[in-house]
């Protein structure tokens, strides 16, 4: 790989990728905003040597500088909000969250809002001169793979187990990013992971998933189409795995037949980070890294994602021994370029109605409002029972408990931003009750672990030569080599630094350099404690000398800790090392005291309380992208149990026999088993990641100052026992669609603090195939306050011979109704809604009976009976219609 990388940078200088321009900036026809947009791109790429086209494959595609072409990365996110960037911006629910929702309307808003900021920011660092990552236009979301197994750790970055729910949520997403205008794309979407992707994390590598027909076009394509064939989503990335014998950026069937010829897309495809390494290094489909650049580009693969130099730069290589052609790289460089001109970066700023977003819509008081409003919208009422909630706000005590009542970082979600303010549970609970509520917390437990740690603000007890805080040391290079740079004392470590141009000292920027903290600890308490770091990128902590944390090779963030018993008085000696390569500067040193849950103590403190509200669950650090969680029922990111963690489960038991009101009050970014609590608690609340709102929104629906209505996007099983084998990709058993057990809480259920009646489902059109058929149907609110409905309609084949849905979403609605205010909602349902796959999936609309339902939730048997869902037969007439996969 080093010849590789000498090679190219031989060949960018022979080039002349250096030296002055051929002629006037003015002068390039790409420059000329009124010429045809393909003309402008022809008239760029022509102008590139072969080194120069390459270069422009790496998602970190260097200036040219001969040309006027600055510098740009690829990469950017922005999952439920504009993340990672390093300035502060609003904070969504995460997606699974948002997906809870069923508000397409919502979620266009919250893309629009994002997609403003995301300019505003893109804008703000251009006016630096700053084109790092996490800076552009291009983001890398959503994220609309089938969250088939509760399992998988990324699931919460989805929009659920439904392809219906997931194509409509996503669809609307793109529309908010890539905005209205004919000639401008406002940031583009790109539609991830395709295609056939969940999990597990641990063999994402080397994973090759084998499905059948069936399975691929009826549960893991159609968002993808949704996306791709319909909202124009302008980017996609492949998947690391590999499908039916390929790796996915490399599929004859995925990208060639399916991507390209069938769907027809013209916008760019990006690998998944270091997915094109996997080719030769992992799947070892292909014998090395020039062969396997070839391949992946030959298949459409415009870029590739990856640490420098990357698989990508031997495609130099690949052209010299005549794996590929130039004229093929040609082909995805002008991809590239042409979603660029789209972006506008090639053109005055006035022309583009996007680049003169200010930066003052960033955190507005309307996009803050917002966050609370799907933060609400987002809560699941899975259970009340006997109306325990709402509760009053004039109760005298309120015990919060959990590990999740006060936890900032958890309600974020993962691929997140930072918010300039964030409200916890329990901040929200104290906000919510009178000045003669006592509110009373405890944490009791941590997630899978009866010890917690109570923070502790140790910046009291450290000091240098007497004075406050730690002695800090500066200096350039990642090795703490040479003369500190700068040297100067520091009240306390807590740091977060955006990118390259922002300086950790005087004359020291944020990047390429390391840092040694010095400080004596001075207990004030013999006690134990736990000193706990986090930082990007690597760190190691010493006490009294000896090495007690050692992060130093790691790069990327990390949170963690180290135990030790005090004695009061008694001094340590603390040293702190820090480095530091790129992107950004994240380096926090606390301290907490190590407390053992005690249930006699608990059950004292709760004896007078009128109510008890655990906020428990799981968190982004114990679910998510190839992690290394070293705690039981987790592993690489993903879960090995679906139960929600014993030891909560025995401190709910503890607060249970106290006889006391106990509300349980989930963050989760997945399904979560709890049968005990399902049968023994009064009421549960389903929060997700709720963003920078969640605690604000959950104490709204706590004391009724907000009527919920949020639904599962996914089925909370029992117990991971009533599944097949995680790594088993099949759709047998899996979801509401194929699921015939008895799950816990069903896909779509969520109560109110309200009743709804549903009444008079008509058919407004003939039923004949190849024709739309138009369903209504009454709604009503017949309790006594007002409050939202999510009216689902589903379709059932009650004929149908062969594999086939036991019924699927089709359509939802959320309409919001006053006490006893009754409204007529419409559906249409396309031909393609009303089709099946035959037996050697092709999609057909054949005719015959077809069931139509509409309600409050699934066309289960006791809410068809109870008459909470309207059912309708249809005899389809006609001929079989044929529904092109396109």
């Amino acid at each position: 790989m080093k010849l590789v990388t000498t090679l190219l940078g031989l060949l960018l200088l022979a080039s002349g990728a250096q030296s002055p321009p051929a002629a006037p900036a003015a002068d390039f026809p790409f420059q000329n905003p009124d010429l045809p947009l393909d003309q402008r791109v022809d008239d760029l790429v022509g102008r590139l040597t072969l080194p120069e086209k390459v270069s422009q494959m790496l998602n970190a595609s260097p200036a040219i500088d001969r040309l006027g072409i600055p510098a740009y990365n690829w990469w950017n996110e922005a999952l439920h909000g504009v993340a990672r960037t390093g300035l502060k911006t609003t904070v969504f629910p995460q997606a699974i969250g948002m997906a809870a929702t069923f508000d397409k309307d919502a979620m266009l808003a919250m893309a629009t809002m994002t997609s403003d900021e995301a300019r505003a920011v893109h804008q703000e660092y251009v006016r630096r001169g700053e084109r790092g990552i996490y800076q552009g236009l291009t983001f890398w979301t959503p994220n609309i793979n089938i969250f088939r197994d509760p399992r998988w750790g990324r699931g919460q970055e989805t929009y659920g187990e439904d392809p219906y729910l997931t194509g409509q949520l996503g669809s609307a997403l793109v529309h908010g990013f890539q905005g209205d205008d004919p000639k401008y794309l406002k940031i583009t979407a790109c539609a991830k992971h395709f295609a056939v992707h969940s999990g597990p994390e641990s063999s994402r590598h080397e994973y090759n998933a084998q499905i059948s027909d069936y399975d691929l076009w009826d549960t893991y394509l159609p968002a993808f189409r949704d996306l791709i064939v319909d909202a124009k989503v302008a980017g996609v990335m492949c998947a690391y795995n590999a499908y039916a014998g390929q790796p996915c950026c490399g599929s004859d069937i995925l990208m060639t037949n399916i991507l390209y010829k069938k769907w027809n897309f013209k916008g760019y495809v990006t690998s998944d980070c270091g997915g094109i390494d996997d080719f030769w290094q992992h799947h070892k489909t292909d014998p090395d890294a020039a062969t396997a650049a070839a391949n992946a580009v030959m298949h459409g693969t415009d870029i590739e994602c990856g640490g420098q130099p990357g698989t990508y730069s031997s495609l130099l290589e690949a052209v010299q021994k005549k794996l590929i052609t130039e004229q093929q790289l040609d082909v995805s460089v002008k991809r590239l370029y042409k979603i660029r001109f789209q972006l506008g970066m090639f053109d005055p700023v006035e022309r583009v109605k996007y680049a003169r977003i200010p930066m003052s819509v960033v955190e507005s008081a309307p996009h803050q409002a917002h966050a609370l409003k799907m933060a609400r919208e987002s809560m699941v009422l899975l259970k009340n029972e006997k109306n325990t909630l709402p509760l009053r706000k004039n109760l005298k005590k309120i015990v919060v408990m959990g590990p999740n009542a006060d936890n900032e970082s958890v309600q974020l979600g993962n691929y997140n931003g930072f918010p300039t303010t964030l409200v916890t549970p329990l901040a929200g609970i104290r906000a919510k009750v009178g000045a003669g509520t006592e509110v009373v917390y405890m944490q009791g437990v941590d997630y899978a672990s009866n010890t917690v740690y109570e923070p502790l603000d140790l910046n009291q007890q450290l000091s240098y030569d007497g004075k406050p805080g730690f002695r800090a040391e500066y200096f350039k290079g990642i090795g703490l080599e040479g003369p500190a740079v700068a040297t100067r004392q520091e009240a306390g470590l807590d740091r977060y630094l955006a990118n390259v141009k922002m300086e950790v000292a005087p004359g020291l920027p944020a990047e390429n350099f390391s840092a040694r903290y010095l400080a004596t600890f001075t207990p004030a308490k013999t006690e134990d404690l736990a000193l706990q770091i986090s930082g990007d990128d690597g760190y190691r902590l010493f006490v009294d000398d000896k090495l007690v944390i050692d992060a130093w090779a790691e790069r990327g963030f990390s949170t963690k800790e180290h135990l030790l018993g005090v004695t009061a008085g008694k001094p340590l000696r603390i040293k702190l090392e820090y480095l530091q390569t790129d992107r950004r500067t994240i380096l926090k040193f606390t301290g907490a005291k190590v407390v053992t849950m005690n249930a006699a103590n608990i059950l004292a403190r709760v004896k007078d309380a009128d109510a008890i509200v655990f906020v428990g669950g799981i968190s982004p650090k114990l679910e998510g992208e190839e992690m290394n969680v070293k705690v039981p029922g987790f592993s690489g990111g993903d879960r090995t149990t679906i139960g929600l963690p014993q030891v909560q489960t025995d401190l709910l038991k503890v607060l249970h026999s106290s006889g006391k009101p106990v509300v349980l009050a989930l963050m989760t970014g997945s399904a979560l088993a709890t049968p005990w609590e399902a049968a023994h608690l009064p009421a549960i609340l389903n929060a997700w990641y709720g963003g920078q709102a969640a605690g604000t929104a959950l104490a709204d629906v706590l004391f009724g100052d907000y009527n919920p209505a949020g639904r599962l996007p996914v089925t909370f099983y029992k117990s991971e026992t009533q599944l097949p084998a995680f790594d088993d990709y099949s759709m047998a058993g899996r979801t509401y669609r194929y699921f015939t057990g008895e799950p816990l809480y069903p896909f779509g259920h969520g109560l109110s603090y309200t009743t709804f009646k549903y009444s008079n489902l008509k058919l407004l059109s003939k039923p004949v195939t190849g024709q739309p058929l138009r369903v209504s149907v009454q709604v009503q609110n017949t309790g006594a306050r007002a409050g939202d409905e999510v009216v689902q309609l589903y379709v059932r084949h009650p004929g149908a011979t062969g594999r086939v849905a036991r019924h699927a979403l089709e359509g939802f609605r959320r309409v919001s109704l006053a006490a006893g205010q009754q409204q007529t909602v419409q559906f249409t349902l396309t031909p393609r809604q009303l089709s099946r796959l035959d037996a050697q999936a092709h999609r057909v609309e054949a005719p015959g009976r077809v069931q139509v339902f509409v309600g409050g939730g699934q066309p289960l048997a006791a809410a068809v009976q109870a008459g909470r869902v309207q059912q309708a037969s249809v005899l389809l007439a006609g001929a079989p219609v044929a529904i092109d996969q396109k």
